[in-house]
């Protein structure tokens, strides 16, 4: 059975919900939704464990450089900021795919 808990991104200067970013927790990993949109997938590192495995992150090709918002919010569910997921897509350390077929 899938488990599933869907929470709004908050806003890094008020710290309130905001519309339209969520992080979506499975049983089988992280994901990051912007609008109607999965941009990013992070899964456990192990079925037994809610651990993210940051070396096995995924993108969305079409959507993970989308838009200011995006990038900003991508950046926040990551960990890092936009400069760092530029550079780890364009040295391969994120693998870009469909996360939207």
């Amino acid at each position: 059975m899938l488990n599933l808990r869907v929470m709004n991104m908050t806003s890094p200067r008020t710290n309130t919900p905001v519309a339209n970013q969520f992080s979506i927790w499975t049983n089988q990993g992280w994901f990051f939704q912007s609008y109607n949109s999965v941009i990013a997938f992070v899964p456990h590192k192990s079925s037994d464990t809610n651990i993210p495995d940051e070396t096995k992150t995924v993108l969305d090709e079409t959507y993970w450089d989308y838009s200011k918002t995006t990038m900003k919010y991508l950046a926040r569910f990551l960990r890092t900021d936009a400069k760092t997921i530029r550079k780890n897509v364009k040295a391969g350390l994120y693998k870009l795919t469909d996360l939207n077929d």
